[in-house]
């Protein structure tokens, strides 16, 4: 049974830090992601990060604040955010793909198979 578990949310001050960690079991996955949504918005990409190799991806608005890091032998994914903004407030998924897609997709929440339950992220001013 493929499971994916997100933990590490809570809620901060601007410009503080958190870790959200993914635990993923069940199956072997090539591309792991982190994905958002705030109330009322459509669910956004965050960031991802291949089975191999080192070649991220970010969304514009979190790039040089967030770092998406990954332990293969553990299957766990994670997500270091630092400087957070009130407008980083959301509910955070994991997401995974078992086989390798093109660069130009890898941020479409459609391109992924399984999804955590999410985890809760709010950053007050």
């Amino acid at each position: 049974q493929v499971q994916l578990v997100e933990s590490g949310g809570g809620s901060v001050q601007a410009g503080e830090s958190l870790r959200l960690s993914c635990s993923a079991s069940g199956r072997t996955f090539w591309h792991m992601a982190w994905f958002r949504q705030a109330p009322g918005k459509e669910r956004e990409f965050v960031a991802t990060i291949p089975l191999r190799g080192s070649s991220t991806l970010y969304a514009d608005s979190v790039k040089g604040r967030f770092t998406i890091s990954r332990n293969s032998a553990k299957d766990t994914v994670y997500l270091q955010m630092d400087d957070l903004r009130p407008e980083d407030t959301a509910v955070y998924y994991c997401a995974a793909r078992t086989n390798r897609v093109v660069v130009s997709a890898q941020a479409d929440a459609r391109q992924y198979d399984y999804w955590g339950q999410g985890t809760q992220v709010t950053v007050s001013s």
